[in-house]
């Protein structure tokens, strides 16, 4: 049996790579980048993602992330602050991966980086240097970027996109933010914003492309008009340059599954499912795919991908859900009124967004 391959060094294809090495699979891991960059994500990891990183052996105190223990939702012109169920932290992709790949290598994985894959066949996949390899297993970890010949469907419509904006440190939104994930609901979309591990804030969110289309196209004049109908939101950015730099990833199909695959694909994180962000738990969606298509790929090889596939869309489908119905909650700013003032109902809804233990 051939080697199993991992497409993706992020924290789902990390993670699997180290749990295959250490029951000495000798996977082989590619990656298009050289050196962990910072993806666009909401870089918030939660208590229970926490707990499955160190799984992994990897001690949280070495994350060195910004603690939050607390939820602010703006909508409506209301701000509403609810403590989260343990703490969790704010933390850059780039420092998450960058610890995940390193150990991954003091397990023995094999990398490949600097190379992308172009093309994905039920039997190889082709370099973007025009290698082919054979594949027997291979665990699909791409992230949101798609691989011609495996992509996941899209909205044709109106579809969703994914933007960042990187603040830098500053005393202003340090008082403002501080120990809290934020939530703003805008016109077509959310706004998420907390602090990490430098002082610096992460700014993600999601909207439809007709309201980037109505800005002019332009990112930052996006995000300019939506501050101009939130105060809250606007004395978060500040002087903020229109110089700045957005990073941006279309046609996002948020709420998706993957309930079917080939045989001996196993498809993980955002390729698995793709969570709305607001919910904090796209990294432990990744992290959990990862232990559960390594344990089944040991009890069953390439034929347990079937398998695998069908029982992790079935773990995912009530955060999915639970996800979705917070989201629509910031168009009814009443409803997040009677979230706060109904004991233990902030907390279920927060627990309903996890994935749960397999």
């Amino acid at each position: 049996m051939k080697p199993p391959l991992i497409l993706g060094a992020g924290p789902a294809g990390a993670a699997a790579a180290l749990r295959l090495a250490r029951l000495g699979a000798e996977p082989l891991l590619i990656d298009r980048q050289q050196v962990p960059g910072d993806a666009l994500c909401g870089g918030f990891l939660s208590w229970a993602t926490i707990a499955q990183i160190e799984a992994l052996g990897i001690d949280a105190a070495m994350l060195g992330g910004h603690r939050i223990d607390r939820l602010a939702l703006f909508a409506g012109g209301q701000e509403i602050e609810l403590p989260l169920p343990a703490p969790g932290m704010g933390l850059s992709r780039h420092r998450l991966d960058t610890l995940l790949r390193a150990t991954a290598t003091e397990a023995g994985v094999t990398f490949r980086l600097g190379h992308a894959v172009r093309t994905l066949t039920p039997t190889a996949i082709t370099l973007d240097d025009g290698q082919a390899l054979d594949w027997d297993s291979l665990f699909l970890a791409t992230g949101k970027h798609d691989v011609r010949g495996a992509a996941r469907p899209r909205d044709g419509a109106d579809p969703e996109l994914g933007l960042r904006l990187r603040l830098p440190a500053s005393p202003a939104r340090q008082r403002l933010i501080g120990g809290r994930i934020e939530l703003h609901w805008v016109e077509g979309g959310y706004v998420g914003l907390l602090l990490q591990e430098d002082g610096s804030a992460n700014l993600c969110m999601a909207v439809r492309k007709s309201r980037l289309i109505a800005a002019g196209g332009r990112p930052l004049g996006l995000i300019a008009a939506l501050a101009d109908r939130s105060p809250a939101l606007a004395d978060r950015l500040g002087d903020v340059s229109a110089a700045g730099s957005v990073d941006a990833i279309g046609d996002v199909p948020y709420g998706w599954r993957a309930t079917t695959t080939w045989p001996g694909l196993y498809r993980l994180g955002d390729q698995a499912a793709v969570i709305p962000s607001l919910a904090g738990e796209g990294i432990g969606i990744a992290l959990a795919s990862a232990a559960e298509a390594v344990a089944q790929w040991q009890a069953q090889g390439r034929d347990g991908a079937e398998r695998y596939q069908r029982h992790f869309a079935r773990r995912a489908l009530l955060p999915l859900r639970a996800a979705a119905g917070f989201r629509a909650l910031g168009r009814y700013p009443g409803l997040l009124r009677v979230l706060s003032a109904t004991p233990g109902a902030a907390r279920l809804a927060m627990r309903l967004t996890r994935i749960a233990e397999a």
